[in-house]
């Protein structure tokens, strides 16, 4: 197994204090994150909670703002969303805010970025929810300014008409630390639309890490769509999104699991910890089970 990288994903903010310590409390997970060794941190990119992890009244971070708070308290994690929701922002504004991320964070953004499902959330803050096959136009949209405006330079002069988006001058400065470009992840397994654009567009996948054998087959479909298009499969990085409850599974029985999705061929796991404010836990991840992983 080749070296594996670690990524925490936040997706609760239910913590002790109620809003006025959401923000210390963020502050303190993310800097023991940094200090314990991950190599990315993340949080959503919902506007209520969703289904799994409590109610839609439950606290809830607007995704973008949050990446800006995070990178202002790391010093070492490239920070990023799990997934964007393409439509919730316009094709410009993801790469131009995804760029002045990646600026302000010293070159440490990720650009994560996928089709979206939520239909309730976004019809209650009054945004469209356009059919899946728009969405999915919109999302390839995106990805093409994104190499675009990531080009060099200034970006490019040129216009942009894409299936649902048009743009006269795609000036893109300043112009990301990250070279050759923010990478870019695109969630999702779908095997048709998703992990096509995986191998056309992206540095990286994301799909989840419900067993190796899922993993496994997820990943020779993109290796079908990688020769397909003649692209280099080991170029894309493969991440792996799961959870950790350390209440219910040992640090020994976590190692066995994070080694057989490795195993399959996952390069970067990227998990949730159940009560991450307390960071204590963060602290005993970071001392027993990475680097028995990265060993």
């Amino acid at each position: 197994m080749s070296f594996m990288k670690f990524g925490l994903q936040i997706n609760q903010f239910t913590w002790p204090g109620g809003a006025a310590a959401i923000g210390p409390t963020l502050a303190r997970v993310a800097r023991t994150a940094d200090d314990a060794g991950f190599d990315s941190i993340w949080v959503m990119d919902h506007f209520f909670q969703i289904r799994g992890l409590g109610p839609p009244e439950a606290p809830m971070l607007e995704g973008q703002t949050a990446l800006g708070f995070l990178a202002a308290h790391t010093d070492r994690a490239r920070v990023g969303l799990m997934v964007g929701g393409v439509h919730y922002r316009a094709a410009g504004l993801w790469i131009k805010a995804t760029t002045t991320l990646d600026v302000l964070s010293g070159g440490r953004a990720w650009f994560g970025i996928g089709a979206a499902w939520n239909e309730h959330e976004s019809k209650a803050l009054g945004f469209t929810f356009p059919p899946l096959r728009e969405r999915f136009d919109q999302l390839e949209d995106t990805l093409q300014m994104a190499h675009a405006m990531w080009s060099g330079g200034s970006g490019t002069a040129e216009r942009f008409d894409g299936k649902h988006t048009t743009a006269t001058h795609l000036i893109n400065s300043p112009q990301s630390l990250s070279k050759p470009r923010v990478p870019i992840l695109v969630g999702g397994g779908g095997e048709r639309k998703t992990l096509r654009l995986v191998a056309q567009y992206a540095d990286a996948c994301n799909i989840f890490g419900r067993s190796p054998d899922f993993v496994r087959d997820k990943l020779a479909v993109l290796r079908e769509h990688c020769e397909r298009l003649e692209r280099r499969y080991d170029e894309i990085e493969k991440t792996v999104l799961t959870s950790v409850n350390p209440d219910e599974e040992t640090t020994e029985a976590t190692v066995e699991r994070f080694g057989g999705l490795g195993e399959a061929g996952a390069q970067h796991i990227i998990f949730s910890v159940r009560g991450v404010a307390d960071t204590s836990r963060l602290n005993r991840i970071g001392a027993e089970i990475l680097p028995q992983l990265r060993d």
